[in-house]
């Protein structure tokens, strides 16, 4: 993986990935860490260093990362811990 800072077009390409592959995950971060108990739509809308923004059931919303982002091996890295500790 490639260490790329989080541009517009790093951002639509971590965003389209998880659209079209990890669906579900971002289903879970809805649930978890925004506590919307039954969305039906979603979409990663944006990626940034702050924080990742979806659009749930047509309403944008920002979920914050608990540091900020340093390039896009991080990003990934932090998605993935998100997802972990849901699961833990």
């Amino acid at each position: 993986m490639i260490n790329e800072p989080i541009t517009k077009a790093v951002s639509n390409r971590i965003c389209n990935h998880m659209n079209r592959d990890h669906n579900d995950s971002i289903i879970k971060y809805v649930i978890h860490y925004a506590e919307i108990k039954e969305p039906k739509v979603v979409k990663m809308l944006e990626i940034n260093s702050n924080y990742m923004t979806i659009e749930v059931d047509g309403e944008g919303i920002n979920i914050p990362f608990e540091h900020t982002l340093l390039d896009s091996k991080d990003a990934h890295i932090t998605l993935v811990k998100m997802l972990k500790d849901i699961s833990d």
